[in-house]
């Protein structure tokens, strides 16, 4: 993984499981993630593409599931995602404003690789989720162009940088800088290892109820940065939650439905203004778009094998969200605006983490 100080690099060991080599949502193999970053002055802002696998998604479509926690938000593509139980393009991330140039890029890169589509098949659902970057980007520009979008896509790699990248550029957490963070967990079962892996967008929280390891670290924080600036709770958290652990789709819905578990354990309250949207999917089946002569199978675990898919989405999403703020960095935008980074304060003021 690229050379940034992580949670656990502060000595803090979250949750029972292991996570995976990379402790990265790439740790589910065929999983990639790609960043394009805009930085300049009041433009900071970016987009962030997840490949789900290595081949052409719209042929071979994966089990899949979405769930609202809070619906403030303006996600594309989770409809057809619910109705028909699979995902068959990549997901993209960026800010609120930029979700119609990143939709038509994306159909642009899917008619690209599929001349079938509008032709002799279908229409295709992207997928593109969001969360408001205004404090610190000057959104109303609309920076994001297809070409950035187009260039996310094609550089995606199996090291994510996370933090203050990609659409994580502009965003805030817990009233400090926020932004993509990713974690994984394996799963023993006697069938085999599986694994769950995750990446937030985070774009949450209030300084005071900033919790890690269960140590209220946000009270400790507003009491050493008495003049700091504590944002009302109205953004957002999306969260992607991949694995390779064979589930049908309402086995999905059951596990992606517990990353409360792991957003309430940092302190999230799921606050009115605040949009928490997840998707998931499962790289165990892939789903041929061309009808077979055959029936289709779709292997799945026991309802006795589900806790400990809850624990490891509960325990991945936790580490991710920490991750996403002691990785980010101190940005400087939109009217002079800038927050400060969560490892500046706690290396500053020399406040222990465990």
């Amino acid at each position: 993984m690229p050379n940034q100080k992580r949670i656990r690099d502060y000595g803090i060991k979250i949750g029972k499981l292991e996570p995976g080599f990379y402790n990265s949502i790439t740790d589910v193999e065929g999983v990639t993630v790609g960043h394009v970053t805009l930085d300049e002055q009041d433009i900071q802002t970016g987009v962030t593409a997840i490949l789900p696998h290595q081949g052409n998604v719209f042929k071979e479509k994966l089990v899949a599931s979405s769930h609202v926690i809070n619906g403030f938000g303006k996600s594309i593509g989770t409809i057809q995602i619910n109705e028909l139980g699979t995902l068959e393009s990549p997901i993209l991330l960026t800010n609120t404003l930029s979700i119609g140039t990143a939709t038509d890029a994306l159909i642009g890169y899917m008619l690209e690789q599929n001349p079938e589509i509008g032709r002799t098949t279908g229409t295709v659902n992207p997928v593109v989720c969001e969360c408001n970057d205004m404090e610190l980007n000057d959104i109303r520009k609309r920076s994001i162009t297809e070409e950035h979008v187009i260039q996310a896509l094609r550089q995606t790699s199996k090291e994510v940088m996370e933090g203050s990248v990609g659409a994580g550029r502009g965003m805030l957490c817990y009233s400090l800088k926020g932004g993509i963070g990713t974690s994984s967990r394996l799963m023993e079962l006697n069938h085999g290892t599986y694994t769950m892996g995750v990446l937030v967008l985070s774009n949450f929280g209030t300084l005071s109820d900033l919790k890690v390891n269960g140590k209220a670290v946000g009270e400790e924080l507003k009491r050493a940065l008495p003049k700091a600036r504590e944002e009302k709770d109205k953004g957002s958290i999306i969260v992607i939650v991949a694995t390779d652990l064979p589930v049908t789709e309402r086995q999905l819905n059951r596990i992606i439905k517990r990353s409360v578990t792991g957003l309430s354990r940092t302190g999230s309250t799921i606050a009115n203004g605040s949009g928490e949207v997840v998707i998931g999917f499962s790289t165990a089946t892939k789903i041929p778009h061309q009808k077979p002569s055959h029936l289709l199978s779709i292997p799945m675990i026991h309802v006795e094998d589900m806790d400990i898919a809850f624990r490891a989405v509960g325990e991945a999403i936790e580490e991710a969200v920490l991750n996403s703020l002691v990785t980010a960095t101190r940005v400087s935008g939109r009217d002079g605006n800038e927050r400060l980074a969560f490892k500046d304060v706690v290396e500053e003021y020399n406040i222990e983490l465990g």
